[in-house]
């Protein structure tokens, strides 16, 4: 299987049902099936509570879900990935979307920028492995008036591929929007971009454990090489090897919205002042201290997905006990605490004896967290989750050499 088909993930019946679709458009020039897809084809596709379509995924892990939220799948855009820019519409504005599925994140762009733009240019990189998804694109009826922007861009570059023949779409793209679109291999497209290009970079992949190569360090350190000072990186997952992975690239890391999850996405940036609020205190404490915070790693950018996730688990396994604390029930975040439960505090309190922290209130596990009493919601330049968790690093390494005074 190559990867472009390993990499999808949308639903096997209609991913082949697409790929028929467009086949017979090319042999025939006959606008008809097109047309008729999605009144055919409905009910492979999931209407969201705001209106907006979705569409299952292929099945993973005995499991089909979504690809967005059922909390409605245009507002996730517009809350996830456009409320929490900062974007000064007087200059010119870049964005990079990896993994733009059904365009979504890009249109709610196009709408915030032609609300609040009157000089300024917007360019948007779109990028999809799939053709067929990008295609699914074309079908779904448009959430919002700025989607046959998106529409028009994609039907362009499937023609230009061969995938479509016809052109359907009518919205004109304003001559201030300029949108590429990408095909391919996001890790082969990010290396080839310009350096300090982008004021937002969305990242939308299907999950951690899908494309962990999508979330790794060093595709993040093409982000921080392709990124503007101020720019911000908005992702919805909460995972603490994707925060790690920032951090090791050379990013701060904040809290993102939360929408349709019980946890917030995550944000991460150069400048820190971009940045208004701290992750979870207990998020910090596990990212620094446990082996759950060992990132994804996929050195030449061209590892298989089943690489990457094995390379992690055998780096968690070395780093417990050795490097990091235990995983298991958590145990870091018991630093500090009084523990009632006896079964459980035995199994901590072995956790914390094999790195030299003799119990969850001795002097060690006070001094590796001390940073936390300063903890607070609102974060800035100084006082802020990467610079805790950093320190937090810092302190358990000391405590573990027995270098503790």
């Amino acid at each position: 299987m190559n990867y472009e088909n390993s990499a999808r993930i949308i639903n096997d019946d209609i991913f082949d049902l697409i790929n028929e679709c467009f086949a017979q458009e090319r042999s025939s020039r006959n606008n008809e099936s097109r047309l008729n897809f999605f009144d055919t084809y409905n009910n492979y596709f999931v209407l969201t509570d705001d209106g907006s379509y979705s569409i299952n995924s292929k099945e993973i892990n005995n499991k089909v879900e979504t690809l967005h939220t059922s909390t409605g799948a245009i507002s996730e855009s517009f809350e996830k990935f456009i409320k929490p820019m900062k974007f000064n519409y007087d200059n010119d504005i870049a964005i990079l979307d990896i993994c733009a599925g059904l365009g979504y994140n890009s249109s709610a762009a196009i709408s915030d920028f032609l609300k609040n733009s009157t000089d300024s240019n917007l360019q948007i990189d779109m990028v999809e492995i799939s053709k067929a998804t990008f295609a699914c694109g074309l079908l779904v009826p448009s959430p919002i008036p700025e989607h046959d922007i998106t529409k028009k861009a994609i039907e362009n570059e499937l023609i230009k591929q061969d995938y479509a023949a016809l052109s359907l779409e009518k919205t004109e793209i304003p001559t201030n929007i300029n949108i590429n679109v990408f095909i391919e291999d996001a890790r082969q497209t990010v290396q080839n971009l310009d350096d300090t290009t982008y004021d937002a970079i969305f990242l939308d992949p299907f999950s951690q454990n899908m494309a962990p190569e999508l979330f790794s360090v060093e595709f993040f350190k093409e982000f921080r090489r392709i990124i503007k000072d101020d720019g911000i990186v908005a992702t919805y997952t909460s995972s603490a090897p994707v925060r790690e992975g920032f951090i090791e690239a050379g990013f701060y890391i904040g809290l993102g919205p939360i929408f349709g999850r019980k946890q917030g996405g995550t944000l991460a940036s150069p400048n820190p002042s971009m940045l208004d609020y701290s992750l979870p205190k207990n998020d910090e404490i596990r990212i620094a201290l446990s082996d759950v915070g060992i990132p994804f790693r996929d050195p030449g950018l061209n590892n298989t997905s089943e690489f990457i996730l094995d390379v992690r688990t055998e780096e968690r396994h070395n780093a417990r006990h050795h490097t990091k604390i235990s995983s298991a029930v958590k145990t870091p975040i018991f630093l500090g605490d009084e523990m009632d439960d006896e079964k459980l505090k035995r199994r901590v309190e072995r956790n914390l004896a094999k790195m030299n922290i003799p119990s969850t209130t001795s002097a060690e596990a006070f001094y590796i967290i001390e940073c936390e009493n300063d903890y607070s919601e609102k974060q800035d330049s100084k006082n802020n989750s990467t610079n805790r968790i950093l320190d937090m690093k810092k302190r358990l390494k000391k405590v573990k050499q027995g270098k503790l005074c």
